[in-house]
């Protein structure tokens, strides 16, 4: 009986394929699970993070009818492949919201070299419209109207403080996974940010 030639064998052949392809997806994938055992399983003495960290499987971007100022059809998902620095709350933007605004951007432009791979979003949660100056003043920053009841069960907030106290922080994949407290210190908030940008090769 003639043996068969194993680079003839189809089924072999697709078993080789697929383990080459996993390979792949695995080489692809290592810089982001290594950033997330950093922060999630190794904890070395004396590092600590500033912001809350949120585990994202349980906090997944949901379905949102959010859309553009002008009414366009606009998602978070639409982001994917960068850092973004999300604020929440009512158009009506009074000094906490001002405050949180000159923040995002600040942090943003300390990160150097690295800003251009962070985004800020803004997700209003009424129809207020909102002022001019304002919206010059942050030019750049994405402005989405969201759900306010869809926004809050999806956003995690302190004892205390409802999500628009708060800027959250969401990686290139698109999780979840960062508080920060109502009135935090600028400059270890910029470090934790910088050690995620460092930590991570994607985005």
């Amino acid at each position: 009986m003639q043996a068969i030639d194993p680079a003839k064998d189809p089924v072999k052949a697709r078993r080789t394929g697929r383990w080459k392809l996993f390979a792949v997806l695995l080489v692809c994938a290592a810089p982001m699970i290594l950033s997330y055992l950093t922060y999630y399983v190794i904890k070395p003495t004396g590092r600590t993070n500033y912001g809350t960290l949120i585990d994202p499987r349980s906090r997944p971007i949901p379905a949102m009818a959010s859309t553009t100022l002008d009414g366009r059809p606009e998602t978070l998902e639409q982001y994917a492949g960068k850092w973004i620095m999300l604020k929440v709350g009512g158009g009506e933007c009074l000094e906490a919201c001002q405050k949180q605004l000159f923040a995002m951007r600040q942090w943003r432009t300390m990160q150097g070299k690295n800003m251009d791979r962070v985004e800020r979003v803004w997700l209003v949660t009424d129809n207020q419209p909102l002022d001019t100056m304002t919206i010059r003043q942050y030019d750049g920053m994405h402005l989405l109207r969201a759900p306010k009841e869809a926004v809050d069960k999806w956003l995690p907030s302190d004892k205390g403080t409802q999500p628009s106290d708060h800027i959250y922080l969401i990686d290139p994949l698109g999780n979840l996974m960062m508080r920060f407290p109502v009135n935090p210190d600028p400059s270890k908030v910029h470090k934790d940010i910088a050690k995620l940008l460092k930590a991570s090769a994607i985005g």
